[in-house]
């Protein structure tokens, strides 16, 4: 193994012979990412345990002081160390960040500690990030490889919504999963050919939006529910337990932000960097061409679901990075954690209609609870009907306790429409 300050590199040979392990987040997103590596010959597996054992192994070998979403994502890499289903010399980790200002930009140093802890020196840690945290010769993405990988973000995003939509409503109670899973199917297919044109990609987003029109949906009013918060507890199945199949359960349609607005909000902030700050001055206009692309890339899914008229589509990412300064709630430059685009997101869900916000946080999280629970009021004043609720994530919190304030949520909701 060759060390660089302590650390083990993940070489070119190990590209060929490591499965490299990562923790899930978005399930339908992460799957098709996945295609993008496994075709240029990475050995990558998104892990899928859950349950509250994640947790347990987190809580062993990482301080209980820290983050709740490092302590679920470490625990799900060691579980599956632990579990004897890898051969440990021939396995590899992979750490998804931001490089930010929060402690999610020590989650290497902290798997590697608690790797040492659990017995499991030889593992290497690769990060993926765009900060240039750390390199290593045998992980390395092209540009190409970023469009693509934008395309299934997209994509992810496009069946999240469709999927959220037509579920509530489905006449035939499964049909919209089945049509999701055999969509992800194709969509794997295709991300393992050639790059995708965007053309191809046009006509493809055509085509699920058609199949989806297709499904007969009651036409009734129900409950509508937005989700926000930091990114691993308001996407994660495992963070936020199954929060949006519980929403479900209750007769809610779930309403999730896209991945991609949090991408455009990483990319978009070393924009904001120069224009606040005057930084960034050589590479601004790479992130600002960075920035036109992948909001030319939303505006063409925004445009084909209006046209097709059966569902409501998103807004623009420029809408959204309006809202913040438009309606004098927090500051454009505030970017710690989930910084100015939380905000953005409970006002965009205010716009379209969406009267019910879970704003989901990590118990000390404390970015987030500025951001989140500490605009709640401001926007509240703003729109005096909106019904919002901030849920705590953490190893001691109490599901039965979560649960009961959403169900308490709801039932004022349905009081409110008349249900």
């Amino acid at each position: 193994m060759r060390h660089q300050k302590d650390r083990v590199i993940f070489t070119r040979k190990m590209r060929r012979d490591y499965t490299i392990l990562v923790p899930t987040m978005l399930p339908m997103h992460f799957t098709l990412m996945a295609s993008v590596f496994r075709k240029r010959g990475y050995k990558m597996e998104f892990l899928k345990d859950d349950g509250r054992n994640m947790g347990d192994v987190g809580i062993r070998y990482v301080h209980n002081d820290m983050c709740y979403p490092a302590i679920i994502v470490i625990g799900q890499l060691l579980d599956a160390l632990l579990s004897g289903r890898y051969d440990k010399d021939q396995t590899a980790l992979l750490i998804m960040q931001t490089g930010g200002g929060c402690r999610a930009s020590n989650y290497l140093s902290l798997l590697r500690k608690a790797l040492q802890r659990a017995g499991f020196p030889q593992v290497p840690v690769v990060s993926l990030n765009v900060a240039g945290l750390e390199r290593n010769p045998g992980f390395k993405i092209s540009p190409s490889m970023y469009g693509e990988l934008a395309t299934c973000v997209l994509y992810g995003d496009l069946l999240m919504l469709l999927r959220n939509q037509c579920r509530a409503r489905e006449v035939n109670r499964g049909e919209t999963d089945s049509l999701t899973n055999r969509w992800l199917e194709t969509l794997d297919l295709q991300m393992r050919g050639p790059k995708v044109s965007r053309k191809t990609f046009r006509e493809t987003m055509q085509k699920i939006v058609d199949d989806f029109a297709a499904i007969p949906r009651r036409q009734e009013q129900v409950v509508r529910v937005g989700i926000v918060g930091e990114i691993y507890v308001k996407y994660s199945p495992l963070g936020n337990n199954n929060l949006e199949e519980f929403l479900y359960q209750e007769g809610a349609e779930v309403v999730v932000p896209g991945l991609l607005d949090f991408c455009l909000y990483c990319v978009y902030n070393n924009v904001l960097d120069n224009r606040l700050y005057e930084m960034r001055k050589q590479s601004v206009i790479m992130w600002r061409w960075i920035t036109g692309y992948l909001s030319r890339r939303k505006d063409d899914m925004i445009r084909i679901l209006r046209e097709d008229g059966h569902f409501d589509p998103p807004s623009s990412f420029g809408q959204i990075a309006s809202l913040p300064d438009r309606e004098a709630c927090v500051g454009i430059g505030m970017k710690m954690g989930e910084g100015w685009l939380l905000t953005a997101e409970m006002l965009e869900l205010c716009e379209m209609g969406v009267k019910n916000i879970v704003c989901t946080q990590p118990f000390g999280c404390l970015p987030n609870h500025i951001v989140g629970k500490g605009m709640m009021r401001p926007v509240k004043d703003r729109y005096t009907d909106v019904n919002i609720v901030a849920i705590d994530y953490d190893p001691g919190a109490s599901k039965i306790n979560q649960e009961n304030r959403l169900k308490l949520m709801m039932a004022n909701a349905r009081k409110n429409i008349g249900l």
